[in-house]
């Protein structure tokens, strides 16, 4: 199963891939399907079940999903636009996605939070409905957010089995498991990314996998130097203070003296990791890494090593991004990569993996090394757990977008002063991931019904 780097890094919007940008591209989907139905539907309906129900309002989950079924989708996203379609529906309780008219939706009646059972497939379910005059269904679609940005029909999630995953692939290096990925480098002589390239090349040209990645890191980039200039409370109710602009002007008037600690580039790491994650707990715009809760850990990292690292190099950032989505993908085929499946070790333990990785091999790792370095930061989240205070992507995920940054960069040069020879393979990690967010109480797993979500006052 081939997964590529721009599967991996997505330009969306937040505060969340799977419960803003999901629902949001699950509500186009069911457009594009109704218009290609013999049906002439009078209104439409959405139910949320599991976590998109129990944390829906604080991760924004209510708008997208009018959104999505008025025909706004993540990648084109126009803020205004979406803050006039919201009115305008306030007013008139009717939708106008194009190519269908008007069609009747009033979020009090039409949008339902359903706080049972959640539905089989996954724990970001939900289910949209066309009704004609009388409110009778004429068509219906079942839809799984299962992370990242990524949705799946009731089907298409059926169909993923063994048997799916492991299918031929097109690809002259369709590494499924890292020991796969590490035979591969060492048989022909081909680093992570080169080889993550000539995947991407089965499917786009050169010219449009560099424009690709420069688009990336570029959205990336701005995301983060607009929340290192922006101050002020975040939406949702806990007042929140924007932090990150503080900081980092802290920062910069410390600059050049000699009694600075050493440790203070953590402080710089933070600043830029919590610049992204203000910017994407306010609903601006952020690139999946893999996921927007865990969206500030590879671009602090990035902007880490440009700004920070003797010989960095901007020209390499596409070899950082590749190397990163190889790891990523490993993750997300072998375990997880939700929050709503598996906790935070699948956000942020997955981002962190996949940033020690890129700067393991921008700073001249060999394979093997670059393997030890996402291993180490994946184990060292293991266990962690998604209890987002009032179900906003604010507490503690700000701060841990930060630390996960920061044990990134530790985990990348530890990682480097070996020969790459370790005991817990990488492959070990991702399932031992998937196995503890198997076991993990549904109270940890993004439906704030546990840990920080109920031990800190929401108000």
């Amino acid at each position: 199963m081939f997964l590529s780097v721009f599967d991996i890094f997505k330009v969306g919007v937040g505060p969340s891939s799977s419960h803003t940008m999901g629902p949001m591209v699950a509500g186009a989907r069911f457009l594009e399907r109704l218009r290609g139905s013999p049906f002439a539907a009078h209104g439409l309906r959405a139910r949320l079940h599991g976590s998109l129900a129990f944390t829906g309002k604080g991760h924004a989950t209510d708008r997208a999903t009018i959104l999505g079924l008025a025909g706004f989708v993540p990648e084109s996203y126009d803020a205004e636009a979406a803050e006039a379609t919201l009115a305008a529906n306030r007013e008139t309780r009717v939708l106008t996605p194009p190519g269908l008219g008007a069609l009747a939706f009033d979020p009090a009646h039409d949008l339902v939070f359903d706080y049972g059972p959640a539905l089989p497939g996954h724990a970001n379910g939900m289910v949209i409905e066309a009704l004609d005059a009388e409110g009778d269904v004429l068509l219906q679609e079942t839809y799984y957010s299962i992370g990242g940005g990524f949705v799946l029909t009731a089907a298409e999630a059926a169909a993923v089995d063994d048997r799916a995953l492991s299918a031929p692939s097109p690809v002259p290096f369709p590494f499924r498991s890292a020991e796969e990925m590490l035979t591969m480098a060492a048989g022909s002589g081909r680093s992570i990314a080169a080889m993550k390239r000539a995947n991407e090349r089965k499917f786009r040209s050169e010219a449009e996998i560099e424009a690709g990645l420069a688009r990336i890191w570029q959205v990336m980039d701005d995301c983060l130097s607009r929340g290192l200039a922006t101050e002020g409370i975040l939406p949702g109710g806990l007042s929140v203070k924007r932090r990150a602009k503080a900081i980092h002007e802290a920062l910069l008037a410390e600059r050049g003296m000699n009694l600075a600690p050493p440790h203070t580039v953590n402080d710089w790491i933070s600043a830029y990791a919590m610049a992204v994650n203000e910017e994407n707990a306010a609903g601006g715009q952020v690139v999946t890494a893999p996921t927007n809760g865990a969206a500030g850990v590879v671009p602090a990292v990035i902007r880490y090593w440009l700004d920070h690292v003797p010989g960095a190099s901007r020209a390499r950032v596409g070899e950082f991004l590749l190397t990163a989505a190889a790891i990523g993908g490993l993750i997300k085929v072998n375990a997880s990569i939700s929050g709503a499946e598996c906790g935070c070790q699948a956000e942020v333990g997955s981002a962190a993996a996949m940033a020690a990785a890129g700067l393991a091999a921008v700073l001249g790792g060999t394979p093997e090394q670059i393997e030890n370095a996402a291993e180490i930061a994946l184990e060292h989240h293991l266990g962690m757990t998604c209890d987002p205070v009032k179900g906003l992507v604010q507490v503690p995920c700000i701060e841990r977008n930060g630390l996960g940054a920061i044990k990134a960069i530790s985990a990348a040069s530890l990682a480097l002063r070996g020969d790459g020879t370790h005991f817990v393979p990488l492959d070990a990690a991702i399932e031992t991931m998937r196995q503890t967010g198997r076991d993990m109480h549904e109270h940890y797993k993004e439906t704030s019904l546990g840990g920080l979500a109920v031990n800190v006052p929401n108000c």
